[in-house]
C-alpha cells in the first residue's frame, strides 16, 4: 500500500472542468440577454425570445445530468473504484 501523502491526486482534472463547464453555460447563456432578446426568427409562431429560453430547460438537465456523471465517477475513481 502506498502512503496518501505521496499519492495525492490533483484536485483540477479535466472531467472537473468539463462538470464546471457544463454547469456554467447554462447561467452564461441565460445572463447574456442581448443575444436572444429579439422576436424573429419565429418557431410554430412563438418568438425567439421565448422559445429560446425555453429550449434551454432540457439542455440544462442533460448538461446538469452530465456533470453529476462527471463528478460521480471521478468520485468512485478516487475511492478506488470500489462499486456501492
Amino acid at each position: 500500500m502506498s502512503d496518501t501523502s505521496t499519492d495525492r491526486r490533483p484536485v483540477v482534472t479535466p472531467s472537473r472542468v468539463v462538470a464546471a463547464l457544463c454547469l456554467i453555460a447554462p447561467f452564461v447563456a441565460m445572463l447574456w440577454v442581448g443575444s436572444y432578446a429579439k422576436v424573429e426568427p419565429t418557431f410554430i409562431g412563438i418568438p425567439f425570445f421565448y422559445w429560446y429560453q425555453m429550449a434551454w430547460v432540457p439542455i440544462s438537465a442533460v448538461l446538469t445530468t452530465t456533470a453529476y456523471i462527471l463528478v460521480r465517477r471521478e468520485q468512485r475513481a478516487r475511492k478506488g473504484g470500489g462499486s456501492a
